[in-house]
């Protein structure tokens, strides 16, 4: 099937299943009558956008140091086990085919179909969403063969072509981006919001500059790319601030649940019944229905969450086991004003669960007891209260916390499914922290150090010392300092695997050398029989019943789930098929090849 019968079958369903499209159908729909229809062109449009916007990155958190998702989900990736077969990555133009057929169509659309002002805000979304999908190849391989008219499936050998550089790719990523920003316009207002409109693109090219400045593309750290990454983003900033985006002023967990509000830049609505999502991977085991314990929160996601005076939360893992008395301090410092950003990302044992599954006032109880068991090394083994509780077992690898963020609340465990809240790929916060890196690496420093104390002021973090508890100074402090803040703020937002390739820190992993957890321990007085479920971690007397015990690599074997990624590996490479298919096509040097992804 060529792409303009493909066209046509898809739009045919569109109209006959799709948006209640304001549309007549008075004969058969061919490709050629699209381009005189206002309503098909939007909906070819549509169509794109819908199969190309990202959604809620569900389980995600598991390719770094925000969490696992459940036993032995460590990947080969991350346990050094690399290769082209086991890591190669496909070159996909299935989109980029469907827009460059679209703007050559568009072309010659007569003026009595779309005014002028129409075809360049639909031309502006186009370029947008192929620069996307150009950068969601380049930020993983490098340069890939530059594609911008449509192709012939008539002429195969003209199919097979060869990769541009890196350099030339990006160069006309940029080139679709500042078209589009030339062509879109400041707002989408009614049922036309969300769309790709100017601050958008000018948001995501910021993102892309900064990208392009990091050490993965820029390791002789050329300042003319970064001083272009701040120019960009401070531009991008200024113009969102003019049509009223800004950091959301209300609790910082309502962003998600607030729609529409000054934060948002970019966004995917979900809506019940016609676009939802499953929720089902981020709801802890017995709270969901057959896929739990995605992103489950480990140490280093714990610990990153300063107390609320802005110092951090330390913990001595040999006093945790070994001084009962600092053991119960910690357990109050890590449950008891803390950043305000903790209580709204991460969900803990013993707190209330906001979910309509759970009743009488009940908290949900992942936590532990210690059953002796003499044919134990140990001495004892762990069991599940959530069994107790609820009749059911957590895995013996389960970290006791969850994702909270972006939970939709209102679902019961039979409509998980059924999830409606929206994603936003790119909000306020994350524009101001380009910019404020962007700012701190061409020397800017009050600029990149605002940008911190702005962001922990809506936080609610307390301003102590002036400096929200920041005390970062030098350029390499404040660059430590934006790791550290950007692993809080954008938690379960799918950005930290991505920072920490572009920064070339996989040494951060690795440090880590497994995914440690805290397990909360119910001490012998607890007797789950009689236990009070409605018991809150908040309570003083409660928390006297509860201790923390220190899991070193809770997935089992350490030798096997271990961090150990390649320091020298931050490209993947192409897969052998596309190799065997085209070949043109050059392996990148990392793996053996001869293409520089650096050029």
């Amino acid at each position: 099937m060529n792409i303009k019968s493909s066209i046509a079958c898809g739009l045919l369903t569109m109209v006959l299943y799709g948006c209640s499209l304001d549309y007549t159908n008075t004969g058969t729909i061919s490709p050629d009558n699209v381009w005189t229809d206002k309503t098909m062109i939007s909906a070819f449009l549509a169509d794109i956008e819908g199969g190309m916007k990202p959604g809620w990155p569900l389980g995600d958190a598991n390719n770094s140091d925000e969490g696992m998702n459940g036993n032995a989900s460590m990947t080969n990736y991350q346990r050094g086990e690399i290769s082209v077969d086991n890591n190669g990555q496909g070159l996909s133009y299935g989109n980029i085919d469907k827009i460059n057929f679209f703007l050559k169509q568009i072309e010659n659309v007569d003026p009595s179909v779309l005014t002028e002002v129409e075809k360049r805000e639909m031309v502006g979304q186009a370029l947008f969403w192929r620069a996307w999908a150009y950068w969601g190849m380049v930020n993983v391989i490098g340069g890939v063969p530059l594609i911008l008219e449509p192709q012939d499936v008539t002429n195969v050998e003209s199919l097979f072509r060869s990769r541009n550089s890196t350099s030339e790719c990006v160069a006309q990523i940029f080139k679709d981006l500042d078209d589009a920003i030339s062509m879109l316009p400041d707002a989408w207002t009614g049922t036309n919001y969300g769309r790709i409109d100017k601050g958008c693109a000018m948001a995501y090219k910021g993102r892309l500059m900064m990208w392009w400045a990091s050490p993965l593309f820029n390791p002789s750290n050329n300042q003319e790319r970064w001083q272009a990454a701040y120019e960009t983003n401070k531009e991008a900033l200024e113009f969102l601030r003019s049509q009223g985006k800004g950091l959301y002023q209300g609790k910082f967990e309502d962003i998600w649940y607030d729609e529409r509000n000054c934060e948002v830049v970019m966004v995917n609505q979900f809506y019940y019944p016609d676009h939802t999502f499953n929720q089902n991977l981020i709801r802890p085991l017995r709270l969901t229905k057959d896929n739990p314990n995605n992103n489950q929160a480990i140490l280093p996601l714990l610990l990153a969450y300063p107390k609320k005076d802005g110092t951090k939360l330390t913990l001595d893992i040999d006093r945790l086991s070994a001084d009962p008395a600092y053991n119960a301090q910690f357990v109050d410092e890590f449950y008891l004003d803390r950043d305000p950003r903790f209580y709204a990302t991460i969900f803990s044992p013993g707190t209330v669960y906001p979910v309509p599954d759970l009743t009488g006032g009940q908290r949900y109880w992942p936590a532990w007891k210690k059953v002796e068991n003499p044919d134990d090394p140990k001495g004892f083994q762990y069991a599940s209260m959530v069994k107790d509780q609820l009749g059911d077992s957590e895995q013996a690898t389960n970290t006791c916390f969850h994702q909270l963020k972006g939970l939709d609340k209102t679902l019961t465990v039979a409509l998980v499914g059924n999830a409606a809240v929206d994603w936003i790929e790119i909000r306020f916060a994350e524009v101001l922290l380009n910019y404020g890196e962007c700012a701190n690496e061409v020397g800017k420093t009050a600029e990149a150090l605002q940008v911190l104390y702005d962001i922990r002021k809506r936080a609610g973090i307390e301003n102590k010392d002036g400096k929200y508890g920041i005390t970062a100074s030098a350029t390499s402090e404040i660059r430590q300092a934006y790791i550290d803040e950007r692993f809080i703020e954008l938690a379960y937002e799918g950005k930290r695997w991505g920072d920490l390739r572009r920064w070339k820190r996989f040494d951060i992993l690795n440090n880590l050398k497994h995914r440690n957890a805290l397990w909360l321990i119910a001490g012998k007085e607890v007797d789950p029989a009689t236990f009070d479920w409605t018991n809150d971690m908040s309570d003083p007397e409660v928390r006297k019943m509860f201790s923390f015990d220190f899991i070193e690599c809770p997935e089992g074997d350490k030798s096997v789930y271990k961090f150990n990624l390649s320091m020298n590996h931050w490209f993947y490479p192409i897969k052998k098929n596309d190799l065997d298919r085209n070949s043109k096509l050059e392996q990148n040097n990392e793996w053996g090849g001869t293409f520089d992804p650096l050029k």
